[in-house]
C-alpha cells in the first residue's frame, strides 16, 4: 500500500492523538506536520486514517512547516455581526418607545426600569413607528436580550401596595 519509515502501534497512535488533541493552533498545525513527515512517503494518507487527522489540516501544517510562515487564524472574526452594527439607530429607537411604557422600581430599592411592553410588542412597535423591515430586525429574543442591556425589565408594573392595618390591640378589662 504506501511505504511507512515508522510503524504505529497501538500506544504510539494513542500518545500522537492525545498529543494533538492538547495543542491548538499553529502548534498543532507543525507537530501534525512533523509527525506525518516522521512517518514518510504516503504519511499524510496513514495520518488521516489511522489517527483521524484532517487532510486540510495537515497539507496547511506542512506548507507552514515548509515555508516557515505561519497562518494566524481569526476565530474572533467569524460569527454574526451585532444587530446594532446592521442598524446604528435600533437602541436608540428602543429607548424613545419603552421610555414612555417604563416606571423606576416603586419601593426604589433598585435602579431597575420596568416596562409593560413584551419584547415582541416592542418588535412590532419598531416596524409600525419607525419603519423597519420585518426581514431587517433582529428576532424577539434579541429585541429582548436588547431591553435587558438597557436596563429594562419586564414586569407588570404595579403600585405601591399599602401596608396591612393592624388591630388595635384591646386593652383588658380588668386592669
Amino acid at each position: 500500500m504506501f511505504e511507512v519509515s515508522i510503524e504505529l502501534t497501538d500506544s504510539l497512535k494513542k500518545l500522537l492523538k492525545g498529543t494533538a488533541e492538547q495543542l491548538k493552533g499553529a502548534v498543532k498545525r507543525k507537530f501534525i506536520a512533523q509527525t506525518v513527515a516522521a512517518l514518510g512517503h504516503g504519511g499524510q494518507s496513514v495520518a488521516e486514517q489511522e489517527l483521524g487527522w484532517n487532510r486540510v489540516t495537515i497539507s496547511k501544517g506542512i506548507k507552514e512547516l515548509t515555508s516557515g510562515i505561519t497562518c494566524v487564524d481569526n476565530y474572533r472574526g467569524r460569527g454574526r455581526y451585532k444587530a446594532e452594527e446592521h442598524l446604528p439607530n435600533l437602541l436608540s429607537d428602543i429607548k424613545k418607545l419603552v421610555d414612555g411604557q417604563s416606571q423606576i422600581d416603586p419601593s426604589f430599592k433598585s435602579q431597575r426600569l420596568y416596562t409593560r411592553l413584551s419584547a415582541t410588542q416592542v418588535r412590532h412597535q419598531l416596524i409600525e413607528k419607525f419603519g423597519y423591515g420585518d426581514e431587517e430586525l433582529p428576532t424577539s429574543e434579541t429585541i429582548r436580550v436588547k431591553l435587558n442591556n438597557l436596563g429594562y425589565r419586564l414586569k407588570r408594573i404595579a403600585k405601591i401596595k399599602p401596608q396591612k392595618k393592624f388591630p388595635k390591640l384591646m386593652q383588658s378589662l380588668s386592669n
